[in-house]
């Protein structure tokens, strides 16, 4: 029998589901705020990327490169659970509010810094309110859209996503060379000044009917613990391998973290994540489904970009133009998987509809023979931007859906964290499978390290030369989308673990 023929579910208790906001149009006016929000925070990092060699043009010191945006993922990543809880229980505005003043306040003295340190600590400071309004977000869209109407409005968040990963990198390569790199920063504070007053006037502040107590060394544990996982990702950079002592140490102090984080939210009256949360089959299933999407979703953009620069002769810019399919393919997938949801309130289908088409999608990329026609490529890239899209929104929706209200910040956070995690784990996995399989680079005349080839200076070679290379990148690259497909087929493994829940609607009780 198929999942359409199957019964649906119906969907873990909840409480009736009340708006925080009755008037139709003044809940569309937040949502544009919080898009605005959303916009300012994930434009950040897509922002800074074609900015940096100008910043380390300025301040030197290029052995710190990558901290520059590790750093901003380390504290978002650490962050994100607490803003859930801290939701909970003291109300979404204020703490969304804080969030966005963090951020603005870190954006300011990034554009203020005078040394690469200075600059570092700034976007620790950045990623901590980065990480608040990537999480508070989706659970004020909880307060103010009931299940099957969010899943239509959250799919808009992806206009919003593809509009900074279209437009990050060129404005971020034009401010900085007509306004200097520290404008890509200050542009933030305009922003994040009328999205403040936004919510200070028009989100309703609803109190939460519990006594606060924050679990602080729940906290600290838990943030050291995920801490641990992303810096332990990144450590094959700063210490030459991932089993390098000081790596181990890194994940050995991760586990006692982890340990300890588990003893103390078993006595804590409110735990940051509360460990009801694992009991749950559905917040588990869909935890494994959002890593697997932010190893693939996310994780394999730079990849995917490098392949295009290495085997098809593409340069910088006409990779990033081809990346169009991509992200028009999620705004595609996405809307209309969220009209799909909201008027039949099932979205099992769609995670498995989604972890099949990327699955298939990087097994093909893995037996791409060279000279494979840019338009065949890009297809390929429409199809996965269209798969991803179409399951994005399924487990914020689907983790929301099986907790109480009262959790409803604490389980979305940890939705955010997981897809997160998931990119820093991936992208390191690909980096060690892409370096292990690339071999014979030094028997190529003329190639000192093949490794070092930028797309200008392997535009600049022989065609002998560049044709050996090319076979180099592409029997490397061979492993990698492998190793892409292997990570999103466990999505779709676990999807089908999914019961077939039906998402309520206000005054009618699902059917089963």
């Amino acid at each position: 029998m198929s999942d359409s023929q199957k019964p649906s579910v119906r969907a873990e208790p909840n409480p009736e589901f009340q708006s925080l906001v009755h008037d139709p149009r003044l809940r569309i006016v937040l949502f544009c705020f919080l898009m605005t929000a959303l916009f300012m925070a994930t434009l950040d990092n897509q922002i800074v990327s074609t900015a940096l060699p100008t910043i380390v043009g300025e301040f030197g010191q290029l052995e710190r490169f990558g901290w520059v945006g590790s750093a901003y993922l380390l504290a978002m990543s650490a962050v994100m659970p607490l803003y859930g809880k801290l939701g909970d229980l003291f109300g979404r505005k204020y703490v969304m509010m804080a969030a966005i003043f963090i951020f603005t306040v870190g954006s300011l003295v990034c554009g203020l810094s005078v040394s690469m340190t200075t600059l570092i600590a700034a976007r620790v400071l950045q990623g901590m309110g980065g990480g608040g309004i990537m999480v508070s977000i989706f659970s004020v869209n909880a307060d103010l859209f009931e299940p099957r109407v969010r899943a239509r409005y959250q799919s808009y968040s992806s206009l919003v996503l593809m509009a900074s990963g279209a437009i990050g990198p060129t404005l971020g390569g034009t401010l900085s060379e007509w306004l200097g790199w520290r404008s890509i920063f200050l542009v933030n504070l305009p922003i994040g000044i009328i999205v403040l007053t936004g919510l200070a006037f028009f989100l309703p502040y609803r109190k939460p009917h519990r006594r606060p107590k924050i679990d602080y060394a729940g906290a600290l544990l838990l943030a050291g613990a995920v801490t641990s996982v992303v810096f332990w990702a990144d450590s094959g950079q700063i210490f030459g391998s991932l089993i390098a002592p000081a790596s181990l140490g890194v994940v050995a102090f991760g586990v006692v973290c982890a340990f300890l984080w588990v003893q103390v939210e078993r006595r804590a009256p409110e735990p940051i994540v509360p460990l009801s949360l694992f009991a749950k089959p559905t917040v588990c299933l869909l935890w494994i489904v959002s890593i697997c999407s932010g190893a693939v979703g996310i994780g394999s953009v730079n990849y995917v970009a490098l392949y295009l620069q290495t085997t098809t002769g593409l340069s910088p810019t006409m990779a990033g133009l081809l990346f169009i399919a991509t992200t028009g393919g999620i705004a595609i997938g996405s809307l209309n998987s969220g009209r799909l949801i909201s008027r039949y309130g099932r979205y099992k289908k769609f995670t498995l509809i989604s972890g099949a088409g990327s699955c298939l999608v990087f097994a093909i990329f893995s037996q791409l023979p060279v000279g494979t026609p840019i338009y065949i490529i890009g297809l390929l890239m429409l199809i996965h931007g269209t798969s991803v899209g179409i399951a994005q929104q399924v487990p914020v929706i689907g983790v929301q859906n099986a907790v109480p209200q009262r959790d409803v910040g604490a389980a979305t956070g940890t939705v955010t964290l997981t897809r997160m995690g998931g990119a820093s784990l991936a992208i390191s996995i690909y980096g060690a499978v892409l370096s292990s399989s690339i071999v014979g680079g030094a028997a190529i005349p003329g190639v000192k390290n093949i490794e070092e080839l930028t797309p200008a200076a392997m535009a600049a070679l022989n065609p002998e030369t560049r044709a050996v290379v090319t076979a180099v990148y592409a029997h490397a690259f061979s492993p990698v989308f492998i190793s892409m497909s292997l990570m999103i087929g466990a999505s779709f493994v676990a999807a089908l673990f999914l019961k077939n829940v039906q998402l309520p609607t206000i005054g009618k009780k699902p059917s089963r």
